[in-house]
């Protein structure tokens, strides 16, 4: 069991932290996010002022489809998720290639269109 757990562990450090709400736009999160009790939801008109979606352990929350991480593998800076994703008409597996720029920014890749990116920064809310 313990080298099971080594195992998971990148040789660079601890796994990157992803728990929490991200938007496209740092300066629009209280736009695109809000507090429901102790959750965090989706603000109404969210979509108006940019993407966002919130990660909570194996689960992530995007305003129009839920998904299930499946697998995670992370070198270095770069992480690879696994996910199977749920809208109200269709169910899909869906990676998602994510670059760590620092503790509060990440960027998606997308391998199979060259040079789109988007950038992501995680809320305080």
């Amino acid at each position: 069991m313990v080298l099971s757990a080594v195992t998971l562990v990148p040789a660079s450090g601890f796994a990157f932290e992803l728990s929490g709400a991200w938007a496209s736009q740092q300066d629009l999160c209280s736009r695109v996010f809000t507090k429901k009790g102790n959750a965090i939801v989706f603000a109404e008109l969210s979509d108006l002022f940019g993407s966002g979606f919130v990660i909570d352990g194996k689960r992530i929350r995007g305003r129009t489809a839920k998904c299930t991480i499946s697998s995670r593998k992370q070198e270095g800076d770069n992480i690879e998720l696994a996910a199977s994703c749920a809208t109200s008409v269709m169910s899909q597996s869906v990676r998602f290639n994510l670059k760590v720029l620092d503790d509060d920014t990440i960027v998606r890749n997308f391998p199979d269109i060259p040079d789109m990116t988007l950038r992501y920064s995680r809320c305080r809310l």
